[in-house]
């Protein structure tokens, strides 16, 4: 039998696991941009995956995860094993369907939906052919959705028998499935290119996009021999008057306006983005620096949160569901503060060091450099998002209920009108409207580019954070004033001593010498773990329980 374990340390565990997935994502990345650089077919690819992926993070691993996870795990405590393993046939032969239909859509619809996401494309009188290889290239990647949604299912089924190792790796090997079969076959579909003179053609793009496809195969596989040993056997039925699907299916509506702010405001400013050559690129890859303690940080204690605070919201235990939000909030705080002040700091050398080889040329560093510099801000909102949204699913979410003397239309009125009011869903329906606005004010009337488009991601992602805090405050308890004030009077000193290491290194150790130099290199990875360790040490002086349990899971794992 599965048992809870300490969502701290399975925070940790599942942070390691989605480190080394965000790690080999950046390589990926990295051997990307030296393919392709930041220009037209960089941009061109991109643009194409942002749509399915824009997808996955929507549908699939946000809003599917959050509602399927919640209710599997309430079933699974009322009802037993077998109606929980009914629920899962029932999810997965529905999303094979719909999301199957739904590929189908796109692949036809392609050029419309790029019209929607990357408009600018098709002025691009530079690159004229940019808006047709877009299309090319996002009927080639469409299926991705299907692959990883199944992926994301089996994933919830995992997490939610406490089981976050495995699940936390899968896009791990995503990553080194795609990066090895797509460089592959990018040689093959281009044979006459130069691999230590890269002048990787169009060929070569379709190559990579067969290696994304091929990567979130991998990403599904990976989780079933896990989960054929808790005993699950897939079956294919449909049974849409099922009263735990259509939970699953209602829970999902609320749940992809509440989680879309981000998703759909990074859109936008790829459609904003997409009227000035290489802003696509220089966006998305400032965006996946920032991602990586999102992932890390954020999403990790996210996962070991949902299941927890579903178990004690059906137990009725209010109080252990507030003290386990603060505590995840807290431990988010105390983990992607130190890291936005530290990459807003190094932003040029890092991205140096990690991208600027073969195509991606200095320029594009620089770009790049003040994008992640803008985003950096919304990094610690971002996080706290991830972790309170699917608490308030937990809590109370919107329910479609159908009286007799009510008619389907009424009730469905009804439950449209409980979605507006429902807290994360209103907050991320302001922040989409927000976002629209600043990015009109900050690109086209105060000229600032790409790098507006960027603020703007990171103030709406802090603005709706705060919104989400004070929402839930009123309906559990997060903790008293004093003990958020001693947390931050504690952690800030610690944070800002981290940051001027960074600094002082970068102002004095680093000025003349290129990343890309052994020296330089070393120097560079010098100050990033001086910093690191004056941040632990002095978070530990100062007394934060955070740092004493990041401490002895430290002492722990060394000790075996």
């Amino acid at each position: 039998m599965n048992r809870p374990k300490n969502s701290k340390r399975s925070a940790i565990v599942v942070g390691i696991a989605v480190m080394g997935s965000r790690l080999m994502g950046l390589l990926r990345e990295v051997i990307f941009a030296y393919m392709f650089g930041a220009a037209k077919l960089s941009d061109v690819f991109l643009a194409a995956f942002r749509i399915p992926n824009l997808l996955r993070d929507l549908f699939a691993e946000g809003a599917l995860s959050t509602a399927f996870i919640a209710t599997f795990t309430k079933t699974w405590e009322k009802e037993g094993p077998e109606s929980s393993w009914r629920l899962a046939r029932l999810v997965i032969s529905t999303l094979i369907l719909i999301l199957g239909l739904i590929c189908i859509v796109g692949i036809i619809f392609s050029p419309e939906v790029v019209f929607l996401t990357s408009g600018g494309f098709k002025g691009d009188l530079a690159n004229p052919d940019k808006f047709a290889l877009t299309v090319k290239m996002t009927r080639i990647l469409f299926p991705f959705i299907l692959f990883v949604s199944v992926a994301a299912v089996v994933m919830g089924m995992l997490n939610a028998r406490h089981i976050f190792g495995i699940p936390a790796s899968a896009s791990t090997l995503f990553n080194i499935v795609s990066v090895i079969s797509g460089v592959i076959l990018a040689c093959l579909f281009d044979p006459q290119m130069d691999w230590f003179h890269p002048h990787f053609g169009e060929r070569a793009v379709y190559g990579w996009c067969l290696g994304v496809l091929l990567g979130g195969l991998a990403q599904l596989a990976i989780q079933l021999p896990p989960l054929w040993g808790l005993g699950f056997r897939f079956k294919w039925k449909l049974d849409f008057r099922d009263p735990a699907l259509r939970t699953v299916m209602m829970l999902m509506v609320p749940s992809v306006i509440a989680g879309s702010a981000v998703q759909v405001n990074v859109l936008v400013s790829n459609q904003f983005a997409s009227h000035e050559n290489g802003a696509v690129s220089w966006l998305y890859y400032a965006f996946r620096l920032v991602q990586l303690p999102i992932g890390i940080f954020g999403v990790a204690i996210a996962t070991v949160t949902l299941p927890a605070v579903a178990r004690q919201h059906a137990l009725d235990d209010l109080k252990a569901f507030g003290k386990t939000v603060e505590e995840a909030l807290r431990f988010g705080f105390y983990l992607t503060l130190p890291a936005s002040v530290g990459m807003a700091v190094i932003a040029g050398p890092v991205i140096q060091l990690i991208y600027e080889h073969g195509t991606f040329t200095a320029e594009s560093t620089a770009q790049t450099a003040l994008a992640l510099q803008a985003y950096t801000i919304g990094l610690a909102g971002y996080s706290g998002i991830k972790i309170l949204v699917p608490c308030f699913y937990a809590m109370q979410p919107p329910k479609f209920e159908s009286h007799p003397e009510r008619s389907f239309w009424s009730s469905f009125s009804y439950f449209v009108m409980n979605i507006v009011l429902f807290t994360p869903a209103r907050v991320s329906l302001i922040g989409i409207a927000l976002n629209l606005v600043l990015c009109f004010v900050l690109y086209f009337y105060l000229h600032l580019g790409h790098v507006g488009l960027a603020l703007t991601t990171g103030l709406v992602a802090v603005l709706n954070f705060l919104q989400l805090v004070y929402a839930m405050q009123k309906k559990i308890d997060l903790g008293t004033p004093g003990n958020w004030l001693s947390f931050f009077g504690r952690m800030m000193p610690a944070t800002l001593a981290c940051g001027l290491v960074v600094f002082l290194g970068d102002r004095y150790l680093l000025v003349g010498r290129s990343a890309h130099s052994l020296l330089g290199a070393g120097i560079l990875f010098l100050n990033i773990g001086v910093a690191g360790a004056v941040y632990f040490g002095l978070s530990m002086l100062l007394g934060l329980p955070e740092s004493m349990e990041l401490a002895t899971f430290i002492k722990r794992k060394l000790g075996r």
